[in-house]
């Protein structure tokens, strides 16, 4: 897929106030300081696209953004840690499950995923929701440049070891880096293929 067009169009507070449409929606989502951003703008080749920050919690509403005229990028708030009171963070997790269970033109989940990190319980725990409501997801490891292939095989194995005790298989896996481009090609490979088979 070759990205022509990339449109910020709407950021919403709410699953009601986002736009009306039915073509196929794409939800970035992952721990706070994941490098959601830097990957959205890796992916998009627009790298003003998103708004990149050292403050972990950036993201607080449901940013969409227009790709090709065809599909839908969807920034959504990251979950754990953010400099806002709990109240905040407890709204915008209520929001995004509303989005995330009741939009019905979500094609895909990415969950971003930090190598570097041994393997959370937060991520572990939101894939395993993502499961038992049976919402299409993929996991998308970030930062590889960080490691030395022996230590990136080594995190994404420890994830693999404690997911297929309850997984019967596990989800499609992407490594990728917004330094240098890691992941790229295969991410958009992967949308555009998801987009041939649906039929909203």
């Amino acid at each position: 897929m070759i990205i022509r067009s990339a449109t910020f169009v709407k950021s919403s507070p709410t699953l009601k106030d986002c736009p009306k449409t039915n073509i196929p929606e794409f939800g970035f989502i992952g721990r706070s300081n994941v490098g959601k951003s830097s990957l959205i703008n890796m992916i998009t080749g627009f790298s003003k696209l998103a708004k990149t920050s050292g403050e972990p919690g950036k993201t607080r509403a449901i940013n969409h953004f227009l790709i090709n005229e065809n599909w839908y990028l969807v920034d959504l708030p990251g979950y754990g840690y953010a400099k806002v009171s709990v109240k905040m963070r407890e709204k915008w997790a209520k929001e995004t499950e509303n989005y995330i269970l009741n939009r019905e033109n979500l094609a895909a989940l990415l969950v971003l995923i930090d190598t570097r990190l041994k393997p959370q319980e937060s991520d572990l725990q939101f894939m395993e929701f993502l499961g038992n409501n049976g919402i299409p997801f993929v996991r998308v490891f970030t930062k590889t440049d960080k490691l030395g292939k022996e230590a990136l095989k080594k995190s994404i194995a420890l994830y693999d070891e404690i997911m297929l005790v309850t997984w019967e298989s596990l989800p499609i896996t992407f490594t990728t880096s917004a330094r240098n481009g890691t992941g790229r090609e295969e991410i958009l490979v992967f949308i555009e293929e998801t987009i041939n088979k649906l039929s909203f």
